[in-house]
């Protein structure tokens, strides 16, 4: 390959202004959510305001392999219900891209085999929009904080915490937020007692009824997720579930409407954009993944509640953004039940941003454009200091 339109580093010289920002746009990734990343990607970088900011897109393949790819956000989107990958827009099938791990350096280096490797420049700031496992979870936060490279939102703990559901509700219920009924299946558990595992989930029914859901325990974008209305469903729901996550999760089924709160940090704190409802999907069960992404289902910005619920939804939204000490950006979704109380599903600490994603609307219908938003999270990680904070 060529390195000859590769991007060039641009350092300020005697007669030269300083140069814009350099943003590295981190997607893809190992998770089964790689190509909803792609998407997400291809929303962000064509929002970026390429006036205030110079841009630098990595792919990480499904294998691990990061690699350098076209700015082209038109080739991010889902095509014939079939979700792009990086390995598509790849600008190598071999070269690969290294960011710095010495934090008196943040230059990006490009090197193919056989080859002199290629300084691209310093990036100032990584938008990583990765979801799930190896990048959502804190895995890609602990490489970049070792690197001393500033990064769009939540820290490693944050990430970790936002990613696995179980330690998610141990945090959200010692800070005094609602959580519904759940049990927690460990690999060890099921290896070395399946029939007891499944008692638990048996006595988890016993008490709260049936249908319950049977989700990876650290995963998102409703993959890996079903909704089992009786026992002979059940080792199945197992199955898929654990081909996502060894560790599973599996909550009562909750009666009640499904609202979201996105959550923005502004220079004075946190703010809560309007919420959001989700209606029961015609179509799907439940809110799964091609309720969201293939088919589309419409989501309702503004909800639909009284002005006390909503100022009591954004209000919890806050808390469980800094319950779990998240920066930057978090969409939290919750349960309205009959009885009129909010019950915490869970939080995402990078929630989907493609142009039909829940978060962005809620946002925009707060007043904050799309553009604005992407602006706001990316003016937010340059100003926070890297390290221990």
């Amino acid at each position: 390959m060529s390195t000859q339109n590769l991007p060039q580093s641009h350092e300020r010289t005697a007669d030269r202004p300083r140069r814009k920002p350099r943003v590295a746009v981190v997607f893809g990734g190992r998770s089964s959510e790689h190509g909803i990343s792609v998407v997400t990607a291809g929303a962000v970088l064509r929002a970026i305001d390429r006036t205030k900011y110079d841009v630098l897109p990595i792919g990480i393949t499904r294998e691990g392999r990061w690699a350098l790819t076209a700015d082209e956000p038109d080739r991010m989107a889902i095509t014939d219900r079939v979700v792009p990958a990086v390995e598509e827009l790849a600008e190598s099938t071999e070269g690969g891209v290294v960011l710095p791990v010495d934090p008196a350096s943040r230059e990006v280096v490009y090197s193919e085999p056989g080859s002199v490797s290629k300084t691209l420049g310093e990036i100032d700031v990584v938008f990583p929009v990765l979801h799930g496992p190896y990048g959502e979870d804190g895995t890609l936060q602990g490489l970049l904080e070792l690197s001393g490279v500033p990064y769009v939102g939540a820290g490693v703990l944050a990430s970790a915490v936002g990613q696995d559901k179980e330690y998610m509700k141990r945090v959200f219920t010692s800070f005094g937020l609602k959580v519904g009924p759940y049990v927690v299946i460990r690999p060890r558990e099921w290896e070395q007692d399946p029939a007891a595992a499944r008692k638990k989930i048996v006595d988890l029914a016993g008490d709260h009824g049936w249908p319950l859901f049977v989700k990876p325990a650290r995963a998102g974008s409703s993959i890996g997720i079903t909704k089992v209305d009786d026992l002979s469903g059940l080792d199945e729901a197992i199955a898929e579930a654990q081909f996502h996550d060894p560790k599973i999760i599996v909550e009562a089924a909750l009666v009640g409407r499904e609202i979201e709160c996105g959550v923005l940090e502004f220079e004075d704190g946190p703010r809560a954009s309007v919420p959001a409802e989700i209606p029961p999907a015609q179509s799907h069960s439940f809110y799964d993944f091609e309720a969201k992404y293939i088919d589309s289902a419409a989501g309702i910005v503004p909800a639909p509640l009284t002005p006390e619920e909503t100022a009591r939804v954004q209000r919890l939204a806050v808390e469980a953004f800094e319950a779990a000490s998240c920066e930057g950006l978090v969409r939290a979704d919750f349960f309205l039940t009959e009885e009129g109380e909010f019950v915490i599903n869970e939080i995402n600490t990078m929630p989907g941003f493609t142009p039909i994603s829940m978060y962005p609307r809620m946002w925009e219908e707060s007043g904050v454009s799309y553009t604005e938003l992407v602006d706001r999270l990316l003016q937010a990680a340059l100003r926070r200091r890297t390290g221990l904070r």
